[in-house]
């Protein structure tokens, strides 16, 4: 088994009502990895951000960052420690 590191992902939805049960749908597939959800809709920019706290493996976590990734109208950026 992978070890697991503390990281976050960040997530902007441009097309929330045609994405939001997309997203839902994937986040809840790694809903074990997942420490802290916040998400935000940012009304001037007409988006929504999703900040996601993770104690993941790097395999996990490119795995929901890509499933992610793959939905039109979604960016996804992540980021693990260095430390174990």
């Amino acid at each position: 088994m992978m070890e697991k590191r503390l990281g976050f992902v960040g997530i902007i939805v441009d097309k929330r009502k045609e994405t939001a049960h997309k997203i839902n749908s994937v986040l809840s597939e790694y809903a074990d990895i997942i420490v802290a959800r916040v998400g935000l809709p940012y009304g001037q920019r007409s988006c929504s951000v999703i900040t996601l706290i993770v104690d993941a493996s790097t395999d996990t976590l490119g795995s929901l960052t890509g499933q992610i990734g793959k939905i039109d109208g979604v960016s996804v950026k992540s980021a693990l420690s260095k430390t174990k």
